[in-house]
């Protein structure tokens, strides 16, 4: 698996952390291990300016996933086609906002948010009360196991 972590944010982070978090999801969703996966950390102007231009929503926001190759996840064993699973991007200045809230670190939640994005590149979605469940679910438990497994 390859994961690519660039920080532009200016926001201090374990960015092997990440590399490591998303490589442990994309095994666990069975993707080939030849899939690629970016991430990203920019600035709140920057995760402004994407929110509006590809979502046409003002102001910053948490987390943004741009799929490419349109990869799901791999059923029973089977592992996904090798390809480019897309790129994640975060803004840890609004992920530090709604730490603050949830009560517990920064890290851990962009760390949710990575797994969050992920996800969504892997055509989980929760517009419904039903995917959301599924979802978040499953976004606790994969992130539960890498913590665990650390």
């Amino acid at each position: 698996m390859s994961v690519e972590v660039n920080n532009e944010s200016g926001y201090a982070v374990d960015e092997a952390e990440f590399a490591e978090l998303g490589r442990y999801v994309l095994d666990a969703m069975h993707l080939h291990p030849e899939t690629e996966l970016s991430i990203m950390l920019v600035d709140m102007d920057v995760m402004a300016e994407l929110h509006v231009r590809w979502m046409d929503e003002p102001g910053p926001t948490d987390v943004l996933s741009f799929p490419m190759d349109e990869l799901r996840p791999g059923r029973d064993g089977d592992v996904t086609p090798a390809g480019l699973l897309g790129d994640i991007v975060l803004c840890p200045e609004v992920a530090a906002q709604q730490a603050r809230v949830a009560g517990h670190s920064t890290a851990e939640e962009l760390l949710l948010l990575a797994t969050h994005g992920i996800l969504h590149l892997l055509g989980y979605d929760h517009a419904e009360t039903a995917e959301e469940k599924e979802m978040f679910d499953l976004q606790r438990q994969l992130l539960l196991t890498f913590l665990a497994q650390r």
